[in-house]
């Protein structure tokens, strides 16, 4: 933990709330990426990232050490679990009308040596990755995104998933084929990036 980080979290334990906020303001943007992608929905990642943060605060004396970022993850994680066994109890159904994928789509600056088309594969790309994330069992999806996402190491994700090395290693291997097959089988994969081959 950097030192900076280490003085915001042992000022937010003694109740500095302006600490607290700083170090929100540090994990903000990973901690809501994470519950996007675990969700797939906006407003149940900014309320699982809020439920999050406020968990945290509530529980801060507790951390004891250690990498803060894992024991944040580890909350976020917690908290988009619970979100999705509330879906599984009680299932919604919006009554907003559904944008078109592309319009609801967040705004990206394209690269100024990217040509509109290299833009559009990209998006489309993205967005193909996003919809079979959906499709993977939440254990699988979860090491997915902490590993091939969020860039995180074997050890610190099993940290943040409360499992052993093994197994993160066996459902990063599993949820990579499986969303491997996800994107050949429904075709969701665009064209210019399938191959005939047994490697994507």
């Amino acid at each position: 933990m950097a030192d900076e980080e280490r003085r915001l979290v042992a000022a937010g334990q003694r109740g500095d709330v302006e600490s607290f906020n700083a170090l929100v303001r540090l994990y903000e943007g990973r901690v809501y990426n994470l519950c996007y992608r675990m969700l797939g929905d906006p407003d149940s990642a900014a309320d699982a990232a809020q439920d999050a943060f406020l968990s945290a605060f509530r529980n801060l004396r507790s951390f004891r050490g250690g990498s803060f970022r894992s024991w944040m993850l580890r909350i976020a994680t917690n908290a988009c679990y619970d979100t999705l066994r509330q879906r599984k109890r009680r299932p919604a159904v919006s009554l907003d009308i559904e944008a078109d994928d592309e319009d609801s789509a967040p705004l990206q600056i394209a690269d100024t040596g990217e040509t509109p088309t290299d833009f559009a594969l990209r998006r489309e790309l993205a967005a193909a990755i996003e919809r079979g994330l959906g499709e993977l069992p939440e254990d699988q999806r979860m090491v997915l995104i902490l590993s091939d996402i969020e860039g995180l190491a074997y050890d610190e994700i099993a940290q943040i998933t409360n499992t052993n090395l093994g197994t993160v290693k066996s459902r990063l291997s599993r949820g990579r084929a499986r969303l491997r097959d996800v994107l050949r089988a429904g075709e969701l994969l665009p064209a210019r990036y399938r191959h005939e081959g047994d490697g994507l």
